[in-house]
């Protein structure tokens, strides 16, 4: 994610880019089904099984990275450095976090980030900060094990040519905890593939069922992997959007599991014109809206509205105005804020409703949102065996 690519939001000259098809599947297993047809009932992951927790279960740490390329990001390096220093020490506030930087920058880290519960790592080298995509996935097995597995990073399609240390920072963090590390039948990145805990992911076609990350592999193959990766049985898919922004559009900027059998999804504001982003998220709540999980229960879905473009900070349309991006950690949630003061505080208000036992920080992480992410999108939790 640089300073010369296209983000989110960037519109591609090219013709002919637009949402992926039309139609949504809701896939168990390796058979898929049309949307609107129950999916056959499955359990959990068995006891002793690993299977990757929901991002609200409890950690033993938060990893983040700290970007130094000038290559990347120029002149807008110094935000970004701010910005991850921000999120570090505000996520310190609750639980330890680790931070990787290359030995170069330890120095430049370390006084960054004021919190003392900010651990500065220079022994694995990195590229970026976007560790959600390219760090390891944490497993668990129910019986206090924990394993690793990787979703083979490849610099989400090539579209970013520096990625050499991220594509080996997975297993490679995994061997400094000493963790069994497991690589993944398909490639991907964090933030594409959203789960419940419970045998139900969630993701966009047009992010993984894509050439640029599986180009020899079925959408029944891919949905194997995705399953025996994260200890799932079911794939719900949107259509999602290809070729706008270098993710290919991420689900975890606009609909996040609650807990089994609830999600959230960022939903349009009024106020701002219809595009294919707004298209999007409205597609994806009406999906989820009348899907049901692995267990064969409905998903109940809460809407958090988007802010109004003409109100925020932030005067590019490129921006990620991403409430739907949190980090939950160990007793709060870190959102962002974007300075539609009515939309903010609403924002805050429906994340108090749903994580009441949780402290809810909103931060300012503009110069994240200008290059294309947020605060989900550079955090990557340890979960607690």
């Amino acid at each position: 994610m640089s300073d010369h690519r296209p983000d989110r939001r960037s519109f591609l000259a090219a013709a002919g880019l637009a949402a992926v098809g039309t139609a949504v599947t809701v896939a168990t297993g390796s058979s898929a089904f049309a949307a609107g047809h129950p999916a056959p009932r499955r359990a959990r992951a068995a006891t002793g099984a690993f299977a990757v927790p929901i991002d609200s279960a409890p950690h033993t740490r938060t990893w983040m990275a700290w970007p130094d390329s000038t290559a990347i990001y120029g002149r807008k390096l110094a935000g970004m450095q701010a910005n991850i220093a921000l999120i570090a020490d505000t996520i310190a506030r609750f639980e330890p976090v680790s931070l990787l930087a290359n030995a170069a920058s330890v120095a430049a880290a370390r006084r960054a980030c004021t919190n003392g519960n900010v651990t500065v790592i220079g022994s694995i080298p990195v590229d970026d900060c976007w560790l959600r995509d390219s760090g390891p996935v944490f497993r668990t097995d129910g019986t206090g094990g924990l394993d690793t597995v990787g979703l083979n990073f490849n610099g989400w399609g090539n579209h970013q040519s520096q990625h050499a240390n991220d594509a080996l920072v997975a297993q490679r963090l995994a061997a400094h905890l000493g963790l069994a590390f497991t690589p993944a039948g398909l490639v991907s990145e964090g933030g594409a593939i959203e789960t419940d805990g419970a045998g139900t992911l969630m993701a966009t076609m047009s992010s993984i069922i894509n050439p640029d990350r599986n180009p020899n592999l079925t959408q029944t193959q891919i949905e194997q992997a995705m399953c025996a990766a994260y200890g799932a049985a079911q794939v719900i898919w949107f259509p999602g959007i290809s070729g706008q922004d270098i993710t290919d559009d991420h689900v975890d900027a606009t609909s996040r599991f609650l807990a089994p059998g609830a999600a959230l999804v960022q939903t349009p504001n009024p106020a701002d014109p219809p595009d294919i982003w707004s298209d999007d998220e409205q597609q994806q709540y009406d999906t989820l809206a009348g899907a049901t999980d692995a267990a064969g229960s409905p998903i109940s879905v809460t809407a958090l509205q988007s802010p109004d473009y003409n109100l925020i900070r932030q005067t590019s349309v490129n921006f990620v105005d991403s409430y739907a991006n949190y980090y939950v950690c160990n007793g709060a949630v870190i959102s962002a804020q974007f300075g539609d003061r009515t939309a903010d505080a609403n924002a805050r208000q429906v994340l108090q409703n749903l994580f009441p036992d949780r402290t809810i920080v909103q931060l300012n992480i503009d110069n994240l949102g200008n290059q294309g992410g947020g605060i989900h999108c550079v955090t990557q939790p340890q979960p607690t065996p």
